[in-house]
């Protein structure tokens, strides 16, 4: 399961993009779970999108999107899978540190996406 900021207009704008997609898991907003019950520390969730494996193990960040987009048919899962690898990991892990910083700004986003 994906979990994504509900608060965040970007980040909801981007969960959709992914559903569209059809994955193969769900892509849920945080707000509507017990974080703590799921094994997800909810401070870090503020700064970082989840990924809930089913035997509870969780990723975090560009790999959480990697993870979440390899369950989707096509180019996203391709896509998915080449972002979980670890060299394209460790490039995506300064990109996705920028766009969460700057995420107001982006389409979509909203001042309500700002940071805590």
């Amino acid at each position: 399961m994906l979990l994504y900021d509900a608060d965040c207009a970007f980040c909801s704008r981007a969960a959709g993009w992914l559903i569209r997609r059809r994955p193969g898991c769900a892509v849920e907003p945080m707000q509507v779970h017990d974080l703590a019950a799921l094994g997800v520390d909810a401070k870090r969730a503020d700064r970082e999108i989840a990924f809930v494996c089913a035997d509870g193990e969780v990723f975090w960040a560009a790999e959480a999107i990697g993870r979440a987009m390899a369950t989707c048919p096509a180019v996203a899962g391709v896509a998915g899978r080449a972002l979980s690898s670890a060299p394209v990991r460790r490039m995506a892990a300064p990109a996705y540190r920028w766009i969460a910083e700057h995420r107001h700004r982006l389409p979509g986003g909203s001042d309500a996406c700002r940071l805590r």
